[in-house]
């Protein structure tokens, strides 16, 4: 870890938030979504056009118009057009969505001596934080086996645990909320962390473990470790089975992924569809099987 020990917290604007989080040459993705209309606007742009007035002038516009404003949190690769796995081009930054008890998880990660202090911690709304830490050395495995960790251990949000989630931007409303909140953040770190600072694991959540120089890390994602999306599909599955109507399943993937997906609705539908698809596989096999007892063999 390499941080300054008399480093002083301050409140950031967009832009500097922005300059914080990414060089100015890395690409960084920007998400508008209008949750009245739902259209959703997803840009990739330098970071310095992204803090640059007229970039913040659009932002502001598209603000006051309705919409909410989210960036993603680690860069893109050059040439790419969203944000996908494939298209991250290394991980930056681990995070926290403190949606439930906001106010005592953030002050448990100040307390807790298995996590470093972070970064940034953003007010999305009354009582509810977001909480970045900047890191290098991980890849996405092992970055979202860590978030799964942190949200298991402070109560976070496991709907962000994927390396591709958005967070809000400072500065701007939010416009989930019946009254005008403007997202604040403060930098109470300049750390730069890396595996050793979090000593939180998959086996034993409580247990802290600090390792030496000449010890191997340990595996940090378990083998049974699903992505986000394999949750939704299996979920999807589980909700046919029983009978649920398939729009309403729908509609309830694209409510729990309407922060972290370019078109949450394209996503709901399309695994709902690989879901009904699956189930029917499965009858035909089962129907087949059954068939095979009636059989004559010669």
């Amino acid at each position: 870890m390499s941080t300054d020990s008399k480093f002083a917290p301050r409140t950031l604007t967009a832009s500097e938030y922005v300059r914080e989080l990414f060089g100015p040459e890395d690409n960084a993705a920007i998400l508008v979504r209008n949750r009245s209309t739902g259209h959703t606007v997803q840009r990739i742009a330098k970071a310095e056009t992204i803090a640059s007035p007229g970039f913040q002038t659009w932002l502001a516009t598209q603000n006051a118009s309705g919409s909410d404003v989210f960036m993603g949190m680690n860069p893109i690769k050059d040439g790419a057009y969203n944000r996908t796995k494939e298209n991250i081009k290394n991980i930056r930054h681990v995070y926290l969505d403190l949606d439930r008890n906001g106010d005592a998880s953030l002050e448990a990660i100040r307390n807790s001596p298995s996590v470093p202090a972070p970064n940034f911690v953003l007010d999305t709304s009354p009582g509810k934080h977001q909480v970045v830490w900047k890191v290098s050395g991980f890849s996405q495995d092992e970055a979202e086996s860590l978030l799964h960790s942190l949200a298991n251990q402070f109560g976070g949000d496991m709907a962000a645990t994927d390396s591709t989630r958005v967070l809000r931007v400072p500065g701007f409303a939010n416009r989930k909320l019946p009254e005008e909140f403007i997202v604040q953040a403060r930098q109470e770190s300049d750390g730069l962390y890396t595996h050793r600072d979090f000593t939180i694991h998959e086996d034993s959540p409580e247990t802290p473990r600090h390792l030496s120089d000449d010890q191997e890390r340990p595996r940090m994602v378990p083998r049974d470790h699903k992505s986000q999306s394999e949750h939704d599909w299996a979920y999807a599955k589980r909700a046919l089975a029983r009978g649920d109507d398939p729009e309403v399943v729908i509609q309830r993937i694209a409510d729990y992924r309407s922060e972290d997906k370019d078109d949450p609705n394209y996503y709901a539908r399309h695994t709902v569809s690989k879901a009904q698809e699956g189930l029917e596989r499965k009858s035909v096999v089962v129907e087949k099987a059954d068939e095979e007892p009636g059989r004559t063999h010669q």
